[in-house]
């Protein structure tokens, strides 16, 4: 499941990927220009609620280094690490869970 956001010119400015099974935050994505506007945490919002609609109750998201900081913001909590496997990922990075509420 992939979902996209646009302003009025058509142009995407963000994305992100939602893996079911095993439950998790594939991609989110938010273009350079477009970051602070409030997009990414729209996504998540989004993500959650077509989470729970799948009956998920958590979703596991391996965050990029600089991303870090706006899983926290947005509500995940930190679950652990991702070591690192060169050459395909040189370095650790962290992992975070978004908990879904039932609602």
């Amino acid at each position: 499941m992939a979902v996209g956001a646009d302003e009025h010119g058509g142009r995407v400015l963000g994305f992100y990927s939602l893996v079911l099974a095993p439950p998790e935050l594939d991609l989110l994505f938010v273009a350079d220009e477009a970051q602070g506007r409030g997009i990414g945490r729209l996504l998540v919002a989004h993500m959650q609620s077509e989470a729970r609609a799948a009956g998920l109750d958590r979703v596991k998201v391996v965050s990029h280094l600089p991303a870090e900081g706006f899983y926290h913001r947005a509500g995940a909590v930190r679950i652990g690490t991702a070591l690192a496997n060169p050459p395909a990922m040189p370095w650790d990075r962290p992992e975070f869970e978004f908990r879904v509420s039932s609602e």
